[in-house]
């Protein structure tokens, strides 16, 4: 069961819509990589505005995906795309259906 969570949001500079929606398609490589990583989401919620969600069964995996090469690979690149800082919130997941 998962039980903890991360949820990001990214807001895309002007022009660079389609090169961060590239960036995370190609981040679901890692993901797959991430044994701790038992869900992970790219998502675009508007035209310029994405966002990432992913869920761990604990604590020890989502620290461990917030020190992977997925975060790593996004600060890097968040200067170059972004309008602001990614918004990275910590969740605690309720409930979920995951088949």
């Amino acid at each position: 069961m998962v039980r903890v969570g991360l949820l990001v949001r990214l807001q895309a500079k002007p022009g660079k819509e389609a090169e961060v929606a590239g960036f995370l398609e190609s981040g679901l490589a890692l993901a797959n990589q991430e044994a701790a990583t038992v869900v992970w989401f790219a998502l675009r919620l508007g035209p310029a505005t994405f966002g990432i969600f992913d869920a761990f069964t604990d604590e020890v995996g989502r620290k461990a995906h917030l020190a992977g090469q997925i975060a790593a690979a996004l600060m890097v690149k968040a200067p170059e795309l972004l309008a602001g800082p990614p918004q990275i919130e910590q969740v605690d997941v309720l409930a979920a259906k995951i088949t």
